[in-house]
């Protein structure tokens, strides 16, 4: 008993700490979503041949809200496949503000940001221009939808900014909670070297399957990987493999609001490939 309350003391002091930062970064990204989804709509609709360009910078905003936004207009033929990827490639789900609680993360924070924006980029210029000829007509997407046709906000939070902040900080709270006391239990009962040796065996692979983590279409995915980076458990490489195909609930969305499943399937094989590569990429040159 007085382990398991050792892990649990230790586990609760290690996430209490980030809570002030935690809430204001959600609380930051609630007034955006609440106050400019709708002129960010219009922006990424509006984008037309370079609209990969401002999708690769709006998907840095840290939530999942804009990457299921881009789906819906993806599955309109509003925007090109090459905007989709921007957005799901850049996108982090709750990566960001979990590493903005996390001062000693910053750099980190800052480098995988730019890492992502870069990956997109160019990413999108192979996808729109460079083999577009090699792309399914399809799956390339386009401007023969209208935006006005498409409801982005359906599943937009009724709660006030400060209640949605909270909420958020609370769920957020308690992922981190129940993973710092998983990962206090593992090594106390495994051995910090046993573990050690474990990931280092496996760590030209860990972009490969943080990429499949990635692919989970829930906050869990995005929180698991920063926590493990965090926690030093997770090569910068594997950490950038999954985020880059975190696209949170955008996957889903895209699943519902594209028919194809060959069209989707692609996609996401798509994302998982770049993804993963980019990974693989950070590591090699590490």
């Amino acid at each position: 008993m007085d382990l398991i309350f050792d892990i649990l003391s230790d586990a609760w002091m290690d996430s209490v700490k980030m809570l002030p930062f935690l809430f204001v970064a959600y609380w930051v990204i609630e007034y955006v979503e609440h106050r400019h989804s709708e002129r960010i709509e219009r922006v990424l609709a509006g984008g037309g041949r370079f609209g990969f360009v401002p999708a690769a910078l709006l998907g840095c905003f840290p939530q999942c809200g804009f990457s299921a936004m881009a789906a819906n207009l993806y599955g309109s033929k509003v925007i090109t496949l090459g905007t989709l990827l921007a957005v799901f490639l850049t996108t982090s789900d709750e990566a960001i503000p979990l590493m903005i609680a996390n001062p000693d993360q910053w750099e980190a924070m800052l480098a995988v940001i730019g890492v992502k924006i870069v990956v997109a980029l160019t990413a999108a210029v192979c996808i729109d221009f460079v083999f577009k000829k090699w792309i399914p007509v399809s799956v390339r997407g386009g401007y023969t939808g209208s935006s006005r046709e498409v409801d982005c906000h359906e599943h937009q939070e009724e709660d006030g900014i400060l209640l949605a902040a909270l909420k958020h900080t609370f769920n957020i709270f308690l992922f981190i909670l129940a993973f710092n006391f998983v990962l206090g239990g593992l090594v106390a009962l495994i051995g910090e070297d046993t573990i050690a040796s474990v990931l280092a065996a496996s760590d030209f692979w860990q972009p490969a399957l943080a990429g499949l983590i990635g692919l989970i279409p829930n906050c869990v995915a995005s929180v698991l990987l920063t926590q493990l980076f965090a926690a030093g458990q997770l090569s910068f490489g594997g950490m950038v493999a999954g985020l880059c195909t975190s696209a949170g609930v955008g996957l889903a969305v895209l699943c519902r609001s594209n028919k194809s499943w060959k069209q989707n399937a692609f996609i996401v094989a798509l994302l998982y490939g770049i993804g993963t590569a980019a990974g693989i990429l950070c590591q090699l040159a590490a």
